[in-house]
């Protein structure tokens, strides 16, 4: 079993900026692919981004290319994800994922392990 804690959310002027940590326990996080979604209030969860075990294969939704970066450090068991450049439009409850997998999926149903996500509110 991966336990996945995020942190970070927050608060925050359009235009801000903000990093989003997850921290994973019980297993070692090297051979997981892990991701980000996130689910605005009254709409469904969507992918933001996702990186492979070794951190060399990325994947990410449009909306965040250019302004939202995933990294991981896996000596840390921990996986960031840097919001720049935030929009109203970028509220929502932030989620981590994880799946024991080779290539970064942007599907929900894909990730066996959830966290119980952060709140970020990008106000005008």
């Amino acid at each position: 079993q991966v336990q996945l804690v995020e942190s970070g959310g927050g608060l925050v002027q359009a235009g801000g900026s903000l990093k989003l940590s997850c921290v994973a326990s019980g297993r070692a996080i090297g051979d997981y692919v892990m991701a980000w979604f996130r689910q605005p209030i009254g709409k469904e969860r969507e992918f933001v981004s996702a990186v492979s075990g070794s951190g060399g294969i990325h994947n990410q939704q449009d909306s965040a290319r250019g302004r939202f970066s995933i990294s991981r450090d896996n000596a840390k068991n921990t996986v960031y994800l840097q919001l720049n450049a935030l929009k109203v439009e970028d509220t929502a409850v932030y989620y981590c994922a994880a799946d024991r997998r080779s290539i970064p999926s942007g599907t929900a149903s894909g990730y066996a392990y959830w966290g119980q996500g952060t709140q970020v509110t990008v106000s005008s």
